[in-house]
């Protein structure tokens, strides 16, 4: 079995959740909509080792405060993954800010995305709702780039 030598790009395909409302738009990508075990996005055929959650500035205040223990179980699903993140739709600066309508403070959130890091969870902000688009395209970019030449490598070793 011989692949060609380049990934062709129109062959990456982006799985959103159906849950997702607020859809990122993923230039250079292909979208499907199905249902995701966790996260938000993922790479057709690799739905069991690829997940990303997005979280707007409000959804991450949320998922610090009253919805924490909702937001803490799938926190540890995503640490199932070999890919995984979390892309917040804002800056180091908005969280420092506390621009929100919550009684936590800027510190508590961020000791939350700190906590979520140590776990083993990446967090990426990404300022706003475009550029998280924009990452999360990159980032299934590059799995599937990574994943393709790992099947060509293998593929050599076994052509006859």
């Amino acid at each position: 079995m011989k692949l060609p030598a380049n990934l062709n790009k129109e062959s990456i395909t982006a799985i959103i959740d159906t849950r997702e409302q607020w859809v990122l738009d993923l230039p250079g990508l292909k979208t499907e909509r199905a249902t995701l075990t966790t996260g938000d996005y993922s790479l057709k055929g690799f739905e069991r080792h690829v997940a990303i959650e997005r979280k707007s500035l409000d959804d991450l205040v949320a998922c610090c405060g009253r919805e924490r223990e909702r937001f803490d179980r799938e926190v540890q699903r995503l640490l199932a993954y070999s890919v995984r993140a979390l892309v917040v739709e804002a800056t180091w600066q908005d969280i420092e800010s506390g621009q929100w309508r919550s009684q936590l403070t800027p510190k508590q959130i961020a000791s939350s995305l700190i906590s979520w890091q140590v776990q083993g969870l990446p967090v990426i902000t990404a300022e706003n709702h475009k550029r998280a688009g924009q990452i999360v395209a990159a980032m299934l970019r590059r799995v599937a780039i990574h994943r393709w030449r790992e099947l060509r490598s293998l593929a050599q070793h076994f052509t006859v």
